[in-house]
């Protein structure tokens, strides 16, 4: 028995260290939906042109594209704790900056631009690390326990109490829910301090490349690139995610537009809404665990790919009322939850420890690479066509997609365990 596995069955559940990792992943998500929610609401201030509002989603997920693959060489190469904190302290003073600025009331829509983007980067060292930890903390056996409680959470707080509370605070005070997640920021950077190294595990002993400065660099991100690239699962799945991503953020880049326009609701409306729309995500986290049990991998990744794509063209042919959104995307965000579970877990026990942050990275340069692209896309497609355009385009090819990716997933086997160490 290792010492790690001995100290979980002593603290019982899944550890003091998950439980202080999952703690503060919960409170930093939800400062970032409350943040998510004011920073389109601040930009429809300032203009109300869609592609100058598609831009803050476009800045907000802009550096996982150019960023990723060198972020998740610094995941692989430092202490994953001791970079958590260090990207929430750089996160928090660039929030306290911003925040002073709006309170001042100097705004301006480039600053909402750099606020997103250097959130985001912050969030490449932050995520890549919280999800290389996961495995180093809790048996292989627990990882969809332990990754099902993370989407619920980051559902619950990104997605659904986040936003609404965001908009509330929005129009009590619109420079509040910058200094409300400068505070998230603060109580989480706490909780990680708390993890305790004793197994040593969260830093990764250095590759031999380490040592060749630039060219070490290039070296270890094409290592993680080559990797995913080879593998004819994971690949399938990033593929996947990416075209999903883009297909909803096409919509998503607008919707500030789609919601006061279309539906017809105000400021603190459009929080309520986003987060009613985030119902379906929080029932997929509780469950996810068991439907991937049940179903297996293949299953659920052909499922959730054409039930996903469906509702995204449902909500653009009838999506008039609220309630009929809120239903139609809780479909799609049910999907999400679940599709994250799976996909975190497969990858945790198929990819190398010591390349966990290289492919992790890889992998999310591709997905959430095509956040930005998408917001690009949408802000185009609703000034051209209207705020209801991008969610059928989005939703066509996303099924599109799914279903040229049909035979591959079908050769897949229904469960896929990790290979022999």
């Amino acid at each position: 028995m290792t010492e790690d596995t001995a100290v979980r069955r002593a603290e019982g559940g899944l550890g003091r260290n998950f439980n202080y990792l999952l703690s503060a992943y919960s409170i930093q998500t939800l400062g970032e939906g409350v943040v998510i929610a004011a920073l389109p609401l601040l930009a429809s201030k300032l203009t109300d042109d869609p592609r100058l509002i598609s831009w803050v989603p476009l800045a907000t997920e802009l550096p996982w594209l150019l960023l990723a693959l060198v972020g998740g060489v610094i995941v692989d190469r430092y202490d994953r704790r001791l970079l958590m904190i260090g990207a929430q302290t750089a996160q928090t003073l660039l929030l306290v900056t911003v925040a002073l600025i709006v309170t001042l009331g100097g705004t301006r829509i480039w600053m909402i631009y750099i606020l997103a983007f250097g959130l985001c980067v912050g969030d490449i060292l932050f995520m890549g690390s919280s999800r290389a930890l996961i495995p180093t903390v809790v048996r292989g056996a627990d990882l969809e326990t332990a990754n099902g409680r993370n989407v619920t959470a980051e559902t619950l707080g990104r997605m659904f109490l986040g936003p609404a509370l965001g908009s509330v605070l929005f129009v009590l005070f619109i420079p509040l829910p910058l200094w409300v997640n400068a505070a998230t920021y603060v109580v989480s950077i706490v909780l990680i301090s708390r993890i305790r190294n004793a197994a040593g595990h969260f830093r990764v002993p250095p590759a031999p490349e380490a040592a060749e400065g630039r060219r070490g660099v290039v070296a270890e991100m094409m290592e993680g690139v080559r990797w995913l690239a080879g593998h004819r699962v994971l690949r399938v799945v990033v593929l996947l995610a990416a075209t999903s991503n883009f297909s909803v953020f096409m919509a998503q880049s607008v919707t500030v537009l789609f919601a006061r326009d279309v539906l017809g609701v105000g400021d603190a409306g459009y929080g309520v809404l986003v987060a009613a729309m985030a119902i379906g995500g929080v029932a997929g986290g509780l469950v996810s665990r068991r439907v991937v049990g049940r179903f297996g991998t293949r299953s659920v990744a052909i499922g959730v790919s054409v039930a996903s794509a469906l509702s995204l063209v449902a909500i653009g042919l009838f999506g008039r009322q609220p309630v009929v959104v809120v239903a139609l995307f809780g479909v799609w965000s049910a999907g999400l939850s679940v599709w994250n579970v799976m996909a975190q877990s497969l990858s945790q026990r198929l990819v190398p420890n010591r390349l966990m942050g290289r492919v992790g990275s890889a992998t999310r340069m591709i997905a959430f690479g095509a956040l930005p692209l998408g917001a690009l896309a949408g802000g185009l497609v609703a000034a051209a066509y209207g705020l209801t355009a991008p969610w059928v385009v989005g939703g066509v090819v996303h099924l599109t997609v799914a279903l040229l990716t049909l035979p591959a997933l079908l050769r897949w086997p229904s469960v896929i365990e990790a290979p022999p160490a």
